[in-house]
């Protein structure tokens, strides 16, 4: 029995796997379910674990990571047959947590040595395992189905989403392992923000209100609305885009005051 790292993405992360080598003159031939194991030390494995909420659908997790039906339901497969998930009638659950311990030190590690892309920042808070729900900029970001953007460029691209009080400081924790800037219900200068891609926390004492808008947790409609009427001119685009998506009243500058069948 001899022992092997696997050095995956950072030189700060190694996994030690316990490997059972068969020697075949000058070579090694690793065992069938060590090389699997080693196999599923990817980081499209490791997304769709850290993504996967208890009861999740492979839908709800395709489009939790921004990715296919098909492709998902690949790995899904692999996972289960590995023991680290299992598929059920009630949706997906984590059965390993050691391994999906080891994926996020694993996607840490990679995302902290790049740059985060705008698509990337809309599935790294699902890694961190807490509920949120996007707010403000991002509310109408998510309901005009990225159709609206407001105050921001590449290289100062906050994110803003909402959530509980209690877990502030596992959010600061979980963005600061990933070297990502978080700061508490205030957007910051840019030139005080290290990188693109930040995020703004607004920490609530009650319940999150949850709608799902194309994989993404958001405000529900009506408080999206609230928020942008509070600051009408500059989301008059944005609403007119939901007045002719959903039947709401909201009077959108150039549209009639009330959808009807």
């Amino acid at each position: 029995m001899l022992h092997a790292h696997a050095v995956i993405g950072a030189e700060a992360l190694c996994i030690t796997i316990s490997l059972a080598i068969t020697r075949n003159s000058s070579s090694c031939v690793i065992a069938g379910p060590i090389r699997t194991m080693i196999e599923l030390m990817d980081p499209t494995a490791a997304k769709i674990v850290l993504a996967i909420q208890r009861g999740d659908s492979i839908n709800r997790v395709a489009s939790k990571v921004d990715g296919s039906y098909s492709w998902v339901y690949d790995w899904v497969e692999r996972l289960e047959d590995a023991n680290i998930i299992a598929n059920t009638d009630n949706g997906i659950q984590i059965i390993d947590h050691e391994i999906r311990q080891q994926y996020a030190e694993m996607m840490a590690a990679l995302y902290s040595r790049d740059t985060i892309s705008q698509d990337a920042a809309y599935v790294i808070p699902h890694f961190a395992g807490l509920e949120f729900a996007y707010t403000e900029i991002d509310a109408a970001y998510v309901w005009t189905h990225g159709g609206y953007q407001i105050a921001r460029s590449h290289d100062d691209y906050p994110v803003f989403i909402e959530i509980h009080d209690r877990d502030i400081e596992r959010w600061l924790a979980f963005f600061q392992q990933f070297g990502i800037p978080a700061t508490i219900n205030e957007r910051p200068d840019a030139d005080n923000v290290e990188g693109d891609v930040h995020y703004v926390l607004f920490p609530k004492t009650d319940n999150i209100a949850v709608a799902w808008v194309d994989g993404n947790p958001v405000i529900p409609l009506e408080d999206a609305i609230d928020q942008m009427m509070e600051n009408r001119p500059a989301y008059e685009p944005a609403l007119e885009i939901i007045d002719d998506e959903y039947e709401v009243d909201i009077n959108a500058t150039h549209h009639s005051a009330t959808k009807a069948d």
